[in-house]
């Protein structure tokens, strides 16, 4: 009886340390956000300057450089950086940039 009782105990308990991890990861994810930007970039050297400075900028969480769209795709978060901050930092490393606009 008491072998149940403690089977029971441990199977609750397992079942709330789960529910709470997974709420953990939600928040995390909550809080980032995704944007692009249109960069003066010409050549594979620029691809790889803005991917080697751009991935390690504060919140940067992952990055896609397309340098035959010319564009630059960052997921980041945004209680660690902002959209300027990231516009800043890639024209700190001599290019032009402005957010993407998409095609309508």
């Amino acid at each position: 009886m008491k072998a149940k009782i403690v089977l029971i105990v441990m199977l609750c308990l397992a079942s709330l340390s789960f529910s709470s991890y997974a709420q953990d990861k939600k928040d995390k994810n909550a809080d980032k956000k995704e944007v692009t930007f249109d960069v003066s970039m010409t050549c594979d050297n620029c691809k790889k300057r803005i991917e080697k400075n751009i991935a390690f900028e504060k919140g940067v969480t992952d990055m896609q450089v397309d340098l035959p769209a010319k564009t630059v795709m960052v997921v980041y978060h945004a209680n660690k950086t902002n959209l300027e901050k990231l516009q800043k930092a890639i024209e700190k490393l001599g290019y032009e940039v402005k957010v993407h606009e998409p095609a309508e």
